[in-house]
């Protein structure tokens, strides 16, 4: 084979090979466009959450800066959307006291919601001698003689969305449910047996995504 004859079948390999990279870039491009186009037509919208009630086994303030506490609480989570799945991945619900975590994280199994789907979790939380910063203990510490605290139950965690056989990345997820927890005379909680208190609550929390 001559020297021309080398090049010229070099050429041809080389524009066949162009041709295939940049039909593999148009198909991606397309298929990227039209997934954006269905998102921007099905519009997703982010689960709703409601703190159903608090059950408190256990809240004691008396040490100083250091809480000891025990809850169980009761959530629900709705997918609005008739058309997009939601896939719950690693998340951990906690209960915070004026921007500061009392009790340690509590795992909620990963989950798939479906279109128009409700799930109800219960998830224990507690913490044993939780740190509290002293401006926040003098606080707790007054909010219980005055027999109301406003605690935050919190849910972190990633969360994903499906739409037909397509599932998108990861995206973060912050539930914040505000739950009034009463003592005393003033309490408005059910009592139950083992000295627990059920507080039913029925609040709708924020959801961040």
């Amino acid at each position: 084979m001559s020297v021309k004859e080398c090049h010229h079948h070099k050429g041809k390999k080389h524009k066949l090979l162009k041709r295939i990279f940049w039909g593999i870039v148009i198909f991606a491009f397309i298929v990227l466009l039209a997934v954006l186009i269905i998102w921007a037509i099905l519009k997703p919208t982010k689960p709703t959450f409601i703190l159903q009630d608090v059950t408190v086994f256990g809240f004691n303030a008396t040490v100083p800066n250091l809480l000891t506490s025990s809850f169980q609480v009761t959530l629900s989570s709705r997918n609005p959307n008739d058309k997009i799945g939601i896939y719950y991945d690693r998340l951990s619900t906690y209960v915070s006291y004026r921007n500061q975590q009392v009790t340690y994280r509590t795992s909620i199994p990963p989950s798939y919601q479906g279109h128009k789907e409700e799930d109800v979790w219960s998830p224990f939380v507690y913490g044993n001698n939780v740190p509290v910063a002293p401006y926040n203990f003098l606080g707790l510490s007054q909010d219980q003689s005055n027999g109301n605290v406003l605690v935050i139950v919190k849910i972190d965690g990633k969360v994903r969305w499906k739409v037909g056989a397509f599932t998108s990345g990861h995206y973060n997820l912050y539930v914040r449910c505000p739950a009034f927890i009463t003592f005393g005379p003033r309490s408005t909680g059910i009592a139950l047996s083992n000295n627990a208190v059920k507080f039913q609550l029925v609040q709708r929390c924020t959801v961040g995504v």
